[in-house]
């Protein structure tokens, strides 16, 4: 009765947050503190990301998504208004992305794909072997005659009222 109490806000309002008891799937463990296991994923994101040039598409992406998350989960408490705000998935979710982003980082910094010269010419090699039946080919389809009929007609329509609408004088 006492523990219901509390937990429905009986005793002035003091609503303990949900306990969560599973996330659903298969080997992915509930973290308990995964706000602050967020934050901290996040911080460290922004923090490594700085080696990145600063205008390369991955960064600013990687930033920008990143400062959204961790200011969601700094003015956030609850697991789940940090899952609804940010709208990808439950915090272990977003957790493993988190950690998975860190990893992409320090590849990326060893790729270096930025530091690819301006004149660099990549070798196109051209193979007449015939593809595999197994592999889908895209193969264009026929249109209809319709189709046709009615393109004609809308550019006729189109060409006919650019020739009778009224000029600007300048």
């Amino acid at each position: 009765m006492f523990l219901r109490r509390i937990l429905s806000g009986g005793f002035g309002g003091m609503v303990m947050a949900r306990v969560k008891e599973t996330t659903g799937i298969v080997g992915l463990d509930v973290v308990p503190n995964a706000r602050e296991v967020l934050i901290s994923l996040y911080s460290r994101t922004l923090k490594e990301i700085q080696t990145i040039p600063k205008d390369e598409g991955y960064r600013k992406a990687v930033e920008s998504f990143t400062r959204h998350r961790l200011q969601v989960c700094q003015e956030e408490e609850d697991w789940e208004k940090i899952e609804k705000r940010i709208g990808c998935g439950q915090v272990e979710e977003l957790i493993e992305e988190a950690e998975d982003e860190l990893k992409l980082i320090s590849k990326m910094i060893e790729w270096d794909p930025w530091g690819v010269p301006d004149d660099y010419e990549c070798e196109v090699i051209e193979d007449d072997a015939p593809i595999p039946k197994h592999v889908p080919q895209h193969k264009p389809v026929e249109l209809p005659e319709e189709f046709y009929k009615t393109l004609e007609a809308v550019t006729s329509k189109l060409s006919f009222k650019d020739e009778t609408s009224p000029q600007l004088k300048e």
